[in-house]
C-alpha cells in the first residue's frame, strides 16, 4: 500500500481537502460543500512536496497569477470517466463549454447526461476544471460543490483572463 497524505487548504471558496501519494495529487474536494463533501480524513503531519507544490499553485490561481496547473495528478475512474475528466483539462482558463459540447469532444454526442454525472464526480476539482462546463441554456448545473462556488470560480477566471489579455496586448 502506498503512502497517502492529506492536507487542508483555506481558499476563498472554502476549505479544500487535498490528498496525494508522494508522486501525485489523487483528490481535491470542497471540504465544506453541501453536496458531496470530501471524505474528511485527518490531516497528515508529514510534509508532502507534491501537496506543497499544489498549495503553492492554488495560491497563485486564487491570486490571479496562474491559469494552468503543473502539479502532477492521477485520475482513477472508469475509462469513460477518465476520458471525460481528461477532456476537462483542455477547456481554456476563463472559457466555458456545455455538457453537450463536452460529449461531442468525446465523440459521443448523446452522452451529455453521462458527462454531467462524470463531471459531478470529478475527484480533482480545480486542477480538472469541471466548473467550466455549463448547461446548454447557460445555467450553472451539475457541480460537485455548491453552485455559488462555481459562479465565483467562473467570475474569478473571467476577471483575470480579461486582465491577462489586456496586459499581453501591450
Amino acid at each position: 500500500m502506498s503512502l497517502s497524505f492529506v492536507r487542508y487548504y483555506a481558499s476563498p471558496v472554502g476549505r479544500l481537502e487535498i490528498s496525494a501519494t508522494p508522486d501525485a495529487i489523487t483528490s481535491i474536494h470542497f471540504a465544506d460543500a453541501q453536496k458531496k463533501p470530501g471524505p474528511g480524513r485527518p490531516q497528515t503531519d508529514e510534509s508532502c512536496p507534491v501537496i506543497e507544490h499544489c498549495m503553492s499553485e492554488l495560491t497563485e490561481y486564487f491570486g490571479g497569477k496562474r491559469q494552468e496547473f503543473t502539479v502532477p495528478f492521477v485520475l482513477d475512474g472508469t475509462p469513460f470517466q477518465n476520458r471525460a475528466w481528461q477532456a476537462l483539462t483542455t477547456i481554456p482558463y476563463g472559457q466555458t463549454i456545455t455538457y453537450g459540447e463536452q460529449a461531442i469532444r468525446l465523440k459521443n454526442p448523446k452522452a451529455a447526461r453521462a458527462v454531467g454525472l462524470c463531471n459531478g464526480n470529478n475527484p480533482i476539482v480545480l486542477l480538472v476544471p469541471c466548473h467550466r462546463v455549463i448547461g446548454a441554456n447557460g445555467s450553472l448545473t451539475g457541480f460537485g460543490g455548491d453552485l455559488w462556488v462555481k459562479r465565483w470560480l467562473l467570475d474569478h477566471e473571467k476577471k483575470y483572463s480579461s486582465q491577462y489579455v489586456q496586459t499581453s496586448l501591450f
